[in-house]
């Protein structure tokens, strides 16, 4: 009884202690549409602190106020945000501008930026940062982004292969506005079929993904928005050419039919037709190619219903290989391959005027894939149909501290593949149930935790549990925490063109390849800076990939590839130190370093199970990037990058006599890119160059005069395998 007067005296002092000091302040929050509609559900809280309360269904809110407490923030999804400074406990009105109801917005921003309000540790890489380069296509977009890596994943195909967080693209969904695109079939020259100039920006998120989006963001997730129908450029032509050869046009039109209806088209077409062998040893250093790309999509939005639907076509046609590839000459070692795709797709959604916070959307996706190729004496055909359906919904719990997202969703992947001898079918039906809570306390916490339920037809029930924390310390820190699960179906062949050009032996050593699996935890920690009032930024964040199984592509025996599934241990850790800032006017620059160790167990050929540094990763990296334009206007912009890769392991033709493996190592290397450009009002021309300094990597290929002997392998590429390249191009654009 004693100690609970004294908390009873205590609580009442304190209270006691609270009127004195703080009062209430009153109020009340409408809609800016001239009706002075209430708004339910806003929030409303002093600026820095916990203090927080939200409007009820009148609009009407009251909130504490001491003599401190002088910015208040009212904020409410779909609206724009609003600060106020209070010097009185006089009743305020606040009216919020529907962001639906913006005829026009001017957002100026740096190259890259990271989403300070998205618990995922996202970047995103804007159009001004894609036109630091050529950004012929989507593999080529990443030149001054520190987080992902583009390499060559051989030296006959011209394959591009990204890699994150020290793993290999597989394992990072890439989506074309929210649609998983570059996956299955598409997996090797998907990052070729997306065009640059297409691109309107590019998000790159680390560590798992949204459970919304599915399950198979093991390590990230890539999102593309495209140029849309109602966007403000009417036309923007495109064309470039390089010192090799290969030339492009581009052409993309944009026009409003109507207050509701907008149509957009997309086009692209591309060449290489030059026979290019610099280092002399018979083969072409970039394949022969052609490629005729298109998108037509139609967009409808009122203040009820959006929807935006269209069609992909794709045709594209590579040849490569020794010198006389493609022109039916026997007993010529040649690759070639081609690809017919075709997409339709509808993104579709209700809208709620009233309850911004509240919506219904559904997503559809239709691929048609067929590939053929031929490598040497081996063939290859796929035929990959794909159906994708998403159902989301999103609504608040109370209010709009508390939304949530629960939908249901459907994945239809339909393969037909032959390989030599071999024929491999399969046919996945997976159907699934999410759901995704948020809880906010705007500009201090956000709280993510998601989990789906995903019924494969194939390989039973699997759980997928992901959660991502937000928190915005003092001093304009921001802490990210992230943990969770990611799994997915592999493709061997496909997804591993480059390991076909060889005269290695494919050994499949399980009769079942399951599913991949892994966990992924990371941090990151995000710094905004001033530098003599000009705003930068510093990141740092490390992240932990371990694998409960994964399919294994064994190049460790001289003379053959073992498949099997993971036995033993493979994990993959990445650390990254960034800081962008602009230390004078119009000059932005980027430094960043990065450290990954990433290794695998495999297979001695004595049988025994050893754990290695995996292949083809180098264990450092560094970027510099500085940008300068001449005056507001960019009448002048010069760009530079330097990429320093450290050391990799590379496989070992030779082993030791008692059945061991010992490692090589490939060296470190610099690349050296600028571009040139110049501004006029509605044109732009640029000058740029890639691999300036001439470094290329000796003898790429093994056995390179013997195509058809045992000791041919021209997978072993590790750096450049052509030399100094130098380009030249135009842009062109009518705005509205």
């Amino acid at each position: 009884m004693f100690f609970q007067r004294i908390r009873f005296t205590g609580v009442l002092l304190l209270w006691s202690v609270s009127a004195a000091f703080a009062q209430t302040l009153t109020g009340k929050v409408a809609e800016a549409d001239g009706k002075n509609e209430p708004l339910v559900g806003a929030n409303v809280y002093w600026l820095g602190t916990f203090v927080h309360t939200q409007t009820d269904t009148e609009g009407a809110f009251s909130i504490p106020k001491t003599a401190d407490q002088r910015r208040l923030v009212v904020s409410l999804v779909g609206y724009q945000s609003d600060t106020l400074t209070i010097d009185s406990l006089a009743p305020v009105t606040v009216y919020l501008k529907s962001t639906n109801q913006l005829q026009e917005v001017t957002v100026t921003s740096s190259a890259t930026s990271i989403d300070r309000l998205n618990p995922i540790q996202t970047e995103i890489i804007t159009i001004k940062a894609l036109a630091k380069a050529a950004c012929c296509n989507l593999s080529e977009s990443f030149e001054t982004n520190a987080s992902v890596s583009v390499n060559y994943g051989d030296a006959v195909t011209g394959a591009k292969q990204i890699q994150l967080l020290g793993l290999a693209g597989n394992y990072v969904q890439i989506n074309t506005e929210n649609i998983p695109n570059i996956r299955g079939l598409n997996t090797t020259f998907g990052l070729n079929y997306t065009p640059g100039t297409w691109i309107s920006s590019i998000d790159v998120s680390k560590g798992v993904g949204s459970v919304v989006n599915g399950y198979e963001a093991m390590t990230g997730a890539i999102n593309i928005e495209l140029a849309k129908p109602d966007g403000p450029d009417k036309l923007f032509l495109n064309g470039y050419v390089n010192s090799f050869g290969r030339g492009e046009l581009n052409l993309n039109l944009a026009r409003k039919l109507n207050e509701k209806w907008s149509v957009g088209l997309l086009s692209h077409g591309s060449t290489l037709q030059n026979r290019i062998d610099k280092n002399g040893d018979g083969f072409l250093d970039v394949p022969l190619y052609s490629q005729a790309n298109v998108v037509n999509r139609w967009k409808y939005q009122s203040d009820r219903w959006m929807t935006q639907f269209g069609v992909k076509a794709l045709y594209e046609d590579r040849t490569g290989g020794q010198r006389q590839a493609g022109k039916d000459r026997p007993g010529v070692y040649e690759f070639g391959n081609l690809t017919r795709r075709i997409e339709v797709f509808s993104k579709t959604a209700q809208l709620f005027p009233s309850k911004p916070y509240k919506g219904v959307a559904l997503i559809l996706n239709g691929v048609y894939h067929d590939a053929s190729a031929r490598f040497g004496l081996r063939n290859y055909s796929g035929i990959q149909q794909t159906l994708y359906g998403n159902l989301i919904y999103q609504n608040i719990i109370g209010d709009t501290r508390h939304t949530y997202k629960a939908g249901a969703s459907f994945m239809l992947d339909d393969y037909n593949e032959r390989f030599q001898d071999s024929t491999f079918t399969r046919k996945e039906l997976v159907p699934g149930l999410y759901g995704e809570y948020t809880y906010t306390i705007p500009e201090k916490l956000t709280l993510v935790a998601g989990g789906r339920v995903d019924f494969h037809n194939l390989y039973g029930t699997r759980f997928t549990p992901r959660v991502h924390l937000l928190y915005h310390l003092p001093a304009e820190f921001d802490l990210r925490l992230s943990a969770g699960k990611g799994w997915r179906v592999a493709n061997a062949v496909a997804e591993n063109y480059g390991m076909l050009v060889n005269s290695r032996t494919w050994s499949v050593l399980d009769r079942r390849l399951n599913p991949e699996e892994s966990w992924n935890y990371g941090a990151g920690l995000t710094k905004a800076l001033q530098w003599f009032g000009r705003k930068g930024n510093f990141t740092l964040d490390f992240y932990r990939t371990d694998f409960q199984n994964q399919l294994i592509i064994d190049m460790e025996t001289a003379d053959r590839i073992s498949v099997y599934n993971l036995r033993g241990t493979s994990f993959a850790n990445s650390f990254q130190a960034e800081w962008n800032i602009e230390p004078l006017p119009r000059t932005e620059v980027k430094l960043a370093y990065r450290w990954f160790d990433v290794q695998q167990s495999v297979q001695t050929p004595g049988g025994e199970t050893v754990l290695l540094p995996k292949m083809f990763v180098n264990r450092d990296r560094v970027l510099f990037n500085v940008g300068w334009a001449s005056d507001k206007y960019e009448k002048w912009k010069v760009d530079f990058t330097w990429q320093w890769n450290g050391r990799r392991r590379i496989p070992n033709t030779d082993h030791s006599h008692d059945g061991t493996l010992t490692s090589v190592y490939a060296p470190a290397f610099s690349n050296f890119n600028a571009q040139v450009t110049k501004n006029f009002r509605t044109w732009a021309l640029y000058v740029g160059g890639e691999n300036l300094a001439n470094f290329t990597q000796k003898n790429p290929i093994i056995g390179a005069n013997d195509p058809f002997g045992k000791n041919f392998d021209a997978s072993m590429v590790w750096g450049p395998v052509i030399g100094r390249m130098i380009y030249v191009g135009f842009r062109y654009k009518i705005g509205e």
